[in-house]
């Protein structure tokens, strides 16, 4: 059965990365089973910092794109590492979105699905959708503020117990919890007991035949966002790869993006760098390598990155750097290799090993990522599961 839905999420397409992508796949997904659906997110800001210049000096747009209701509220846009800064701007968003309440009580959704973190931003729509007197599911795809003080961004104190709060209050006040992987539904089921579904994000591509490994040097791709938790140029100084005989190829933005530029362009590493492509041109680029690299720079519980699953549909094994869960399905599947993070010998290890596969070798990778892919971790089984949750 067909129903209203509204999504609230601090991020959306035009901006880049995975939080954005994980939202726009939701809604395509929910919108392709047939029912309304409408995004409320803010006008786009992520990773600069400052709104595209389509959408600034405006407080509101409101666009339709492929059948989908897109309302983009004003925000204080930063990168700023200052957390207060960051606070005000999650805030403004909070706060922003409200005046949406003016068309919702026209027309209540059915169901509101409100995306965390932020948390602020999720209490605010939680609490939207309680004013209204609609049914609420919480989207958990990070589990804040735990992640935050596993990737050293704050510190245990007054700050950290006051989004400890947000985080459990936000669990009281929805009706149902989507985790994105098992390790977040065990971590939520510690604090309070709902009905929960582990929903895998995956991306909405077309199908893609096996791969076989290109001639020459050994080409790594590395395409998402530039910044402290994938680590990216601290891999860079610490690896020589023109020494192993590779090539890292680097596609993206965010806060370590000039310094990745610079790196790029002046030490003889092998190391190259193209900056962003749109969203429907990098699963093409991608195919053109012959592995994919998915690094977390510190152990993110509950972590599962959304570019597993994008590398999977594209048939390109999987050089992972992290722990948990993610280990497990990458090991489970044979899907490609890992190390832990900061194991630098290990990672260089772990290269060599892909460096001197056969193709035989290489096309069984190729082959187990798709295979993953259409038995389990596709869009239309996952949406079966959310549309039967809903």
């Amino acid at each position: 059965m067909s129903k209203n839905i509204v999504i609230i999420s601090n991020y959306y397409p035009p901006e880049m990365g995975a939080a954005a992508n994980r939202i726009k796949n939701l809604a395509e997904g929910l919108k392709n089973k047939g029912n309304k659906v409408t995004v409320i997110c803010p006008l786009p800001n992520y990773p600069k910092g400052k709104i595209f210049e389509k959408y600034s000096r405006k407080f509101f747009v409101k666009e339709n794109i492929e059948e989908i209701t897109v309302k983009r509220y004003w925000i204080f846009p930063s990168k700023s590492k200052n957390a207060i800064v960051r606070l005000f701007s999650m805030l403004s968003f909070a706060w922003s979105f409200w005046f949406s309440i003016f068309s919702l009580v026209r027309k209540k959704p059915d169901v509101f699905i409100i995306q965390s973190p932020p948390l602020l931003v999720a209490l605010s729509g939680l609490l939207l959708s309680k004013v209204l007197g609609c049914k609420n599911i919480l989207n958990v795809s990070d589990i804040w503020p735990l992640s935050a003080l596993e990737l050293e961004v704050i510190k245990k104190g007054f700050f950290y117990s006051f989004l400890e709060k947000i985080e459990k209050t936000n669990y009281k006040l929805a009706d149902k919890i989507i985790g994105q992987s098992e390790e977040i539904i065990t971590h939520i089921k510690a604090v309070i007991t709902k009905e929960f579904l582990v929903y895998r994000n995956v991306p909405v591509y077309r199908e893609y035949d096996v791969k076989e490994k290109s001639r020459g040097n050994l080409k790594i791709v590395y395409a998402g966002l530039l910044g402290y938790a994938q680590g990216i140029l601290k891999i860079c100084d610490e690896i020589n790869f023109k020494e192993l005989g590779v090539e890292l190829h680097i596609y993206g933005a965010g806060m370590e993006e000039n310094e990745i530029k610079e790196f790029a362009a002046n030490a003889d590493n092998n190391v190259f760098f193209y900056g962003v492509r749109t969203a429907s041109e990098i699963k093409d680029e991608i195919r053109k390598y012959d592995i994919g690299f998915v690094p977390l720079k510190n152990k993110i519980y509950g972590a599962v990155p959304s570019k597993i699953f994008e590398l999977m549909q594209l048939g390109i094994p999987i050089l992972y750097v992290g722990s948990g869960e993610a280990v497990e399905l990458i090991k489970n599947q044979k899907l490609g290799v890992f190390s832990d993070p900061n194991d630098v010998k290990r990672l260089k290890a772990n290269i060599s090993f892909f460096k001197e596969m056969n193709n035989s070798d290489y096309i069984m990778y190729s082959k187990n990522n798709i295979n993953a892919h259409l038995n389990e971790f596709n869009l239309e089984l996952q949406m079966e599961k959310f549309q039967n949750f809903i």
